[in-house]
């Protein structure tokens, strides 16, 4: 698989140098559509059309430069060893001709603590978009690896769909809430993984709808997890395992500052509320779990300004969501 440098004229493109990478073999199409009878597999048929017009090119993120990312330690204190983990991958890349590399990660950890947050605040810095399985409705490895097109409704696999049908080579892709994959005995959902994750074998994944091998070895793969006594061994020796804790007491204070701040600027009505919470708010917040301090910061901004205030109190939190939502480290 071949690449050629340029950089994207993307304004958000954070990352902004880039490779282009081919991500399939057109001769490969070529030769599949070729086979196909002039009145079957109308489906296939457009989807190896669909890829010739295309092209298998995309962009495979190139850093410029290790970059700032104070406020992703600030935004998510306890993801700290993650961040260090990125900038180690980024620094890699940084003085070289190699696109950037990340080794799948597994993070583990109890529910509400932020882990898809992380993964979409990642695929923000670095640009190239993100893909969410989430693993707790899916049934069959086809939605990773896809279907062969000799079944009805047969499609691709989200892999397939993320590499084909998107601009990137190394888009993210977040499997959410691995541990609670479901397998019978036809169908293994995470038995795609076992290529997938691994460097040399991902560089010909072939999706069990088109039949072509497709260059996966670039993907950035995050995997969450709350129980990982429930993820194959093989499976987890594939990533980097971080163990993500609930945010200590302060560390939740400063997760609540910054969330308050970022609703704030991101919605007109921000600029009728107070630029800075009050204590007692941070303190009401912080006993809550990360994902629960959006829907409560929301529910005491619509009640600061019915009662036509510029300042948020602590009786406009949801009495009931802090009260079930308390967290271990505070008790």
């Amino acid at each position: 698989m071949d690449s050629r440098s340029l950089v994207p004229a993307t304004p958000s493109f954070q990352l902004p140098v880039a490779n282009l990478r081919s991500v399939f073999q057109t001769q490969d199409v070529e030769r599949k559509l070729a086979k196909l009878h002039d009145k079957e597999h109308d489906h296939l048929r457009s989807t190896y059309e669909r890829m010739l017009e295309r092209g298998p090119d995309r962009f495979q993120v190139k850093p410029s430069g290790v970059p700032e990312m104070a406020s992703l330690y600030a935004q998510l204190p306890n993801f700290t060893d993650v961040l260090d983990d990125v900038r180690r991958h980024v620094a890699l890349a940084q003085d070289s001709r190699d696109g950037l590399e990340v080794t799948p990660m597994l993070l583990l950890g109890p529910p509400g603590i932020g882990k898809t947050h992380f993964a979409r605040k990642l695929a923000e810095l670095l640009g190239t978009g993100m893909s969410l399985v989430p693993m707790n409705s899916m049934t069959a490895g086809w939605l990773l690896s896809g279907s062969s097109s000799q079944w009805k409704g047969a499609k691709p696999g989200k892999v397939f769909e993320a590499l084909v049908d998107g601009q990137y080579a190394n888009p993210v892709m977040v499997i959410d809430e691995i541990d609670k994959a479901g397998a019978d005995t036809q169908y293994d959902p995470l038995g795609a993984l076992y290529n997938l994750l691994e460097h040399d074998t991902a560089h010909a994944f072939v999706d069990e709808f088109a039949e072509v091998p497709i260059d996966a070895s670039q993907v950035i793969w995050i995997t969450t997890a709350n129980d990982g006594r429930h993820i194959p061994e093989p499976i987890m020796n594939r990533m980097n395992v971080f163990e993500i804790e609930a945010p200590s007491p302060e560390a939740a204070r400063q997760i609540a500052r910054n969330l308050y701040a970022s609703i704030r600027a991101e919605h007109d009505w921000g600029r009728l509320l107070a630029p800075e919470p009050s204590d007692d708010v941070l303190d009401a917040l912080a006993a809550l779990a990360p994902r629960e301090m959006r829907r409560a910061l929301m529910t005491g901004f619509g009640n600061a300004r019915l009662a036509q205030r510029d300042t948020v109190r602590v009786d406009d939190l949801p009495r009931q969501g802090i009260a079930k939502s308390r967290i271990g480290f505070m008790q």
